[in-house]
């Protein structure tokens, strides 16, 4: 590109933006605006151009008829006279210099065929010849030819430094019984009044023009201001549609993320479950079962010389190390297996998990339940009674049952539930462990939140789930 032309495209660039820039409905009123303006003024000179035509014709004509009946009577016979004897001048002289018609004349003149004047108001005319116009050889075809104060022509010398409003006439004389033109009269009006008249009409005429294409803009601007509003209302609501789609997909975004973090860390949590439960049951009820059967083996049964007082009191001691292996197995069992909590309210499930905690340690636990709890899905449910059983078992062993209280509530769409309890905390060497950080990421896995509050003062966990997904 030509370093001359970089200014021209940038110019056009910048107008470019700029006119991108603007609403439709400006867009129109300006495009618009300069189009209606263009048809406007080609309308306007063509309409003004006929008006004008019309009346100086039409003034032309009768002007033409006037001066005609007036001058044909003294008239020779053009035909066999190739000029005018002094009667006849002395006789137009007498005609166009008195009365109404001298006063609307200027001047005249009569013209032959070949462009010799025959007779004209000034005299020094009379005689000479001029190469015929345009305009006389038109009359000389029989039509009568009008202009105004346009004084072009060679023998206008007179007009033109008169500096009056001139309407000139060329009007075909004719010989009355075979109509043919046998010479043309050439005459100026004085038209003042024509002048008034022609302005007025032409100035009407303007008005009419831009008013209507005045009103036919405004009518236009309206409907598309109308439309461009709609456009504009319909574009904003998309737009905040589209932003509130794009804020969605983040939102899915990252809550897919979150899902798969937490997809993978509660495989490794289960993973870590299923170690302890091995850990639980080999060192808990694995071993009481190995050391009954150890036992069974022992010299005492199936020695000979043992009394029956001894053998009585070794199947005693390996039935209560069997009853000992039976119920840590219940209790790991207890641990695994929820209750039917599926149909149940979210309000039972807290008074059931309760119950069982005190049943379970002989402690007890502060309740309270805010209104009308919402109903939830099963794993909602499920989560709920799994976090308010951890952080219960928590609060007896981290807090020794001191001050344990659950709380719930519903509000502004989302429901809370708090267990809390006045122990002592727990550092942070052992702050989340296997339970806490399995029921977070079950927590967040279905979109809810999970806090953690210890300290001196007590410990408080804290979740919040939206009830608006639930539903």
């Amino acid at each position: 590109m030509k370093a001359s032309q970089e200014p021209v495209v940038r110019f056009i660039e910048i107008w470019s933006r700029r006119w991108n820039g603007l609403s439709l409905a400006l867009q129109f009123v300006v495009a618009g605006g300069f189009g209606l303006l263009a048809v406007m003024l080609v309308v306007g000179f063509w309409v003004t151009s006929q008006i004008r035509q019309s009346v100086i014709h039409n003034s032309a004509a009768t002007t033409a008829l006037y001066v005609d009946s007036v001058i044909a009577p003294l008239l020779p016979d053009l035909r066999k006279s190739r000029e005018l004897n002094d009667n006849v001048k002395r006789a137009l002289d007498e005609t166009l210099g008195q009365g109404a018609l001298g006063k609307r004349l200027f001047s005249f003149k009569l013209w032959r065929r070949d462009g010799v004047i025959l007779y004209a108001k000034n005299a020094a005319l009379i005689g000479q010849q001029f190469a015929p116009s345009t305009n006389l050889r038109s009359a000389f075809d029989g039509n009568v030819v009008a202009e105004f104060n346009k004084l072009d022509g060679e023998d206008d010398e007179e007009e033109r430094v008169s500096g009056l409003p001139l309407l000139e006439i060329y009007n075909p004389v004719r010989e009355p019984w075979s109509g043919e033109v046998v010479a043309v009269s050439e005459f100026y009006e004085i038209s003042d009044d024509f002048q008034a008249t022609l302005a007025s009409a032409l100035l009407s005429s303007w008005l009419i023009v831009a008013g209507a294409t005045l009103a036919a803009l405004l009518l236009l601007s309206g409907i598309v201001m109308r439309g461009s509003s709609t456009i504009d209302r319909q574009r904003g609501v998309l737009q905040g549609q589209v932003s509130e789609l794009q804020a969605l997909v983040s939102q899915n975004r990252a809550l897919r993320l979150r899902v798969q973090r937490a997809s993978r860390r509660a495989t490794a949590l289960n993973e870590r479950y299923l170690r302890r439960i091995g850990a639980d049951l080999h060192d808990g009820p694995a071993q009481l079962v190995a050391l009954a059967a150890l036992r069974v083996d022992s010299p005492i049964l199936s020695g000979e010389g043992a009394s029956s007082e001894s053998r009585n009191a070794e199947v005693t001691m390996i039935r209560k190390t069997l009853d000992d292996a039976m119920r840590e197995i219940r209790d790991i069992c207890n641990g695994l297996v929820l209750p039917q909590i599926e149909t149940a309210a979210v309000g039972d499930i807290l008074r059931l998990v309760t119950d069982e905690h005190q049943r379970r340690t002989g402690t007890s636990v502060a309740l309270e339940l805010s209104g009308q709890l919402p109903e939830l899905g099963a794993s909602e449910k499920i989560s709920i009674y799994r976090f308010v059983q951890e952080g219960l078992n928590n609060a007896y062993r981290h807090g020794k049952g001191k001050g344990q209280a659950v709380k719930a509530g519903s509000k502004g769409g989302k429901l809370s539930v708090e267990v809390s309890d006045r122990g002592p905390g727990f550092g942070s060497a052992r702050a989340e462990g296997l339970g806490l950080a399995g029921l977070r990421e079950r927590i967040e896995s279905i979109g809810g939140q999970f806090e953690t509050t210890s300290g001196p003062q007590g410990t408080r966990l804290v979740i919040v789930l939206a009830v608006e997904e639930q539903s």
